[in-house]
């Protein structure tokens, strides 16, 4: 079934690639949800599960770190576009 947004399927695809920074918790992360630092000087965050890990972790809250110079089989990115 669809998401309250009307969407399908949309864990356990792959590893997402995200704007943040890895981080331990969100404790005094920004309220608006905007990036805290640039990747250049940390450790770029992956958050979701991917087909190949057990379901408790694909959710969206679920991070890990990965380092952006190695292969990643399971990682990914999410294309998105407002609709105006």
């Amino acid at each position: 079934a669809a998401n309250p947004f009307g969407l399908y399927d949309v864990h356990g695809n792959v590893w997402e690639w995200v704007g943040d920074c890895w981080q331990d918790s969100y404790s005094g992360a920004p309220g608006d949800a905007a990036p805290e630092a640039g990747l250049s000087d940390c450790f770029p965050a992956l958050c979701g599960g991917s087909w190949h890990d057990a379901p408790r972790f694909l959710r969206s809250a679920v991070c890990l770190w990965g380092d952006i110079e190695s292969d990643h089989a399971n990682a990914g990115f999410r294309v998105a576009r407002n609709l105006d």
